[in-house]
């Protein structure tokens, strides 16, 4: 019979590790720490892959602008719109009537300014002979009193180095041939060089391809607004009986529809601003009319570079034919680029990085990126774009680098 003492002191350990003493805590230690293995590195064809479709898709979109520019234009403006219809129907008016009257107004609007501006455009085509007449006196009067001596010599200059640089003209009339005691003179057929009809063909080509379209996109418009948010319901609908991916999807549209909004009132008080200012210094230039010149420049300047460039010509001509003076039509256009681009190129860029949530950096590559794929309409459409891209990245675990990137 063993006693109670001996029972106890030869009962296994409950331990395995006090059995082995500090050696075996020792090893178990190091057992249980954590490692670090190292992530497997990317695989190079899956890299490959990635980089190729996202070129694709990139030429994609530049050769298929034709489509691409009036269904993503169409969709901004319906999502700018939509709210006004929606506060139409919460006072119990029919969606199609709300649509309807809306579109109305849009029309309206665009015809009255259309007219304005074919009616402004109309009067300075009728003065372009005597405006031409007057600057190329200006001009003579100028040359004439020696202030542009530099800018003559700096013109010959070049025209002298750009003869040195091109080779001889090629003899035009061939020699003529003698054949049997008579001279055959030769023919020679050159290509009639492009004149100004061509031109304004080309131009009546882009003029039409712009009207038509304008037109699907005021169609798109209004078939977006009238339908609502049915796309909204079958886009929730298309993610699965997954509860989370359905919250997730209306989050993500409607960051969306916020972030639009949000982009299409910085545009409003931008070029708000942009005409307060031009008014300002226009009326202290004393420019006839400044207000009407004010508000040109701050619809113009909705159409990247050219639209400021158009405003300030024109006022430039307006400058000339009141004051007479070359020097003042230079100062007006000069004002007039000089407002466009800070207001343009740093209050435009800050607030679109403080509204949006993105860094300045970002928005000014994208504005170069939308330049190269679809010109005008690419600096115009490139930064909504990209606010969109930001807010599907933000909520998409595969695309957080790109939301990183983008993110302020």
């Amino acid at each position: 019979m063993h006693s109670s003492h001996d029972t106890h002191t030869n009962a296994p350990p409950s331990n395995p590790l006090d059995a082995a003493g500090p050696a075996g805590h020792a090893a178990a230690a190091t057992d249980l720490a954590p490692t670090h293995e190292p992530s497997p590195p990317a695989d190079k064809r899956e890299v490959a892959l990635t980089i190729l479709a996202a070129i694709a898709v990139i030429f994609a979109l530049q050769w298929a602008e034709d489509f691409f520019i009036p269904l993503v234009f169409g969709i901004f403006i319906a999502y700018t719109l939509n709210p006004i219809v929606a506060w139409l129907e919460r006072y119990r008016v029919p969606r199609v009537a709300g649509a309807s009257l809306v579109m109305l107004v849009l029309l309206g609007s665009g015809a009255m300014a259309g007219a304005t501006v074919y009616r402004e455009a109309r009067s300075i085509v009728d003065e372009l002979p005597y405006t031409t007449y007057k600057i190329t006196h200006a001009m003579r009067e100028v040359r004439s009193s020696g202030e542009l001596s530099t800018l003559d010599k700096l013109r010959r200059m070049a025209d002298e180095l750009k003869k040195a640089a091109s080779p001889e003209p090629a003899q035009t009339t061939p020699p003529a041939v003698v054949k049997d005691g008579q001279t055959i003179p030769q023919v020679v057929i050159q290509q009639p060089e492009k004149d100004l009809d061509d031109w304004l063909w080309a131009g009546s080509l882009s003029a039409a391809r712009f009207v038509g379209q304008m037109i699907m996109v005021l169609f798109l418009v209004f078939f977006a607004l009238v339908s609502g948010d049915i796309f909204k319901r079958k886009l929730v609908k298309l993610t699965g009986p997954s509860l989370s991916r359905k919250k997730i999807t209306v989050q993500i549209l409607d960051d969306i529809n916020m972030s639009i909004q949000k982009y299409m009132f910085m545009l409003l008080v931008t070029n708000v601003l942009l005409g307060l200012l031009a008014w300002v210094a226009l009326h202290l230039i004393g420019l006839d009319n400044p207000g009407a010149w004010a508000v040109a420049t701050a619809l113009l300047h909705i159409i990247p570079y050219f639209g400021v460039l158009i405003a300030a010509l024109a006022a430039g001509v307006a400058a000339f034919l009141q004051f007479e003076s070359f020097s003042m039509m230079l100062l007006v256009i000069a004002v007039t680029v000089g407002i466009s681009s800070f207001v343009g190129t740093l209050v435009t860029t800050w607030m679109t990085g403080r509204i949006a949530r993105m860094n300045a950096t970002a928005v000014f590559v994208a504005l170069l990126f939308g330049g190269w794929l679809w010109g005008v309409w690419g600096l115009l459409l490139c930064v909504p774009v990209i606010v969109v891209i930001r807010v599907i990245a933000q909520h998409v675990d595969a695309m957080q680098p790109i939301a990183e990137l983008l993110s302020d």
